[in-house]
């Protein structure tokens, strides 16, 4: 199998590193190849949202898989305008990876995904259509992973209290859901190989409220947590204030049952205690 990876950022590069193995070319983009000597092997193109560049639809139109993490943008997503010709050159399996912010606000509800999308936020709203672009492209094809809060190494509480950037913001009833890296990985390649398009949510098994993860962390560094902010009087950017706006429980019973994957963090406790292990934070 030939791998065309579009936006290759945290998650896809672990997802190489992990299942790598299973094919036989990669390629993928970012936005500068000279930037990025972190990649050894893998075949890279520019991409910063303009094009398209005939050498990167040629090796899209070559692929068996695609898989999608470069977020849209207000006139729809750059990706598929871009490389929409070379992708009905040659049909292949998609994987867009989206966010479970396209849920919207439930009052810390359960969801899954038969529950409609209802986002308020305009980046939600564009994440909603780019998955209605991706699946109509796709002919219904398209396997699209709604993703929670990725963390894992150089991504972790662990990491934020070490570097004395972690807070503890307190809003009542508030919870994030979340997924390792690796999990996500397995979700990916769970993907490949499912025979069907759909809707996948990739969460762990525990949504918790932010201020847990960061008192659970510093247990385990043995340090004191920082000190607890409300969130109505707390200094925030618009952007980590809005992320405060929707507070669901999001069901991964579909990830399990018809993708097949079995978590190895299915909390976030077993997630940091791995992490803790493997030296982070230390």
């Amino acid at each position: 199998m030939r791998l065309f990876i579009l936006g290759f950022g945290y998650s896809a590069g672990h997802f190489v590193r992990r299942f790598g193995g299973a094919f036989t070319h990669i390629a993928g983009t970012v936005r500068d190849p000279a930037q990025r000597d972190d990649l050894p092997g893998i075949e890279l193109h520019a991409f910063s949202g303009r094009g398209p560049d005939r050498a990167t639809a040629e090796r899209i139109s070559e692929a068996d898989v695609l898989l999608v993490s470069i977020p849209p943008g207000s006139t729809g997503d750059p990706a598929l305008d871009a490389f929409g010709d070379a992708l009905a050159a040659r049909r292949c399996k998609v994987i867009y990876l989206s966010t479970i912010g396209v849920y919207g606000d439930h009052g810390g509800g359960r969801v899954d995904e038969s529950t409609p999308p209802q986002a308020a936020l305009a980046r939600a709203q564009m994440r909603i259509a780019a998955e209605q672009a991706w699946t109509d492209a796709t002919g219904g094809d398209a396997a699209i992973l709604r993703l929670a809060g990725i963390y894992g190494p150089g991504r972790n509480a662990l990491a934020t209290l070490r570097a004395g950037t972690a807070r503890r913001i307190i809003k009542p009833g508030q919870v994030f859901n979340r997924i390792h890296v690796d999990d996500l990985a397995s979700a990916i390649i769970a993907a490949v190989h499912h025979p069907k398009g759909g809707i996948w949510n990739v969460c762990d098994d525990q949504p918790a409220p932010p201020q847990d993860v960061i008192t659970y962390a510093a247990q385990l560094m043995g340090v004191a947590p920082p000190p607890e902010e409300p969130f109505a009087t707390a200094e925030m950017s618009p952007m980590a204030r809005s992320f405060y706006a929707s507070s669901a429980r999001v069901s991964n019973a579909k990830l399990k049952h018809e993708l097949g994957v079995t978590l190895t963090c299915p909390t976030y406790r077993h997630g940091l205690d791995a992490l803790w292990r493997a030296g982070e934070g230390r």
